[in-house]
């Protein structure tokens, strides 16, 4: 399997970073094929922002950054698991995971950070 062989729609493909010791899901986003090549390339998670349209690395303003130790490719070849090791937290709102809460609106996940004192404007 190479890039080339993966299936990205209007450029895009999803992508999961996943725990790579416990195997919690902590963060769902997209890469296009140039995050996916600097997230191999650097061994650090690259993504595609679809509100900024741009590529960012994951980290680059809160030093929250991701080490990646395996990628795996789905049977369709049309999504990837990033298996990492998460620096900080994963969401912006200050939880360890981006999945932090129920269908119900319950907070179940661990807060490790006020976004105000890392994103500071």
């Amino acid at each position: 399997m190479d890039i080339k062989d993966l299936k990205f729609e209007n450029g895009l493909i999803t992508a999961v970073a996943q725990d790579y010791k416990t195997g919690e899901v902590l963060m769902a986003a997209f890469m296009n094929k140039e995050a996916l090549e600097q997230t191999i390339e650097t061994k650090r998670g690259y993504y595609w922002s679809r509100s900024r349209k741009k590529l960012w690395k994951k980290g680059e303003s809160s030093g929250h950054e991701q080490i990646v130790h395996e990628i795996l490719i789905d049977c369709d070849a049309d999504a990837v698991v990033l298996k990492i090791e998460q620096i900080g937290g994963a969401c912006h709102t200050g939880y360890r995971s981006c999945f932090y809460r129920t269908i119900d609106g319950k907070v179940v996940g661990e807060k490790i950070f006020e976004p105000d004192d890392v994103y500071k404007k």
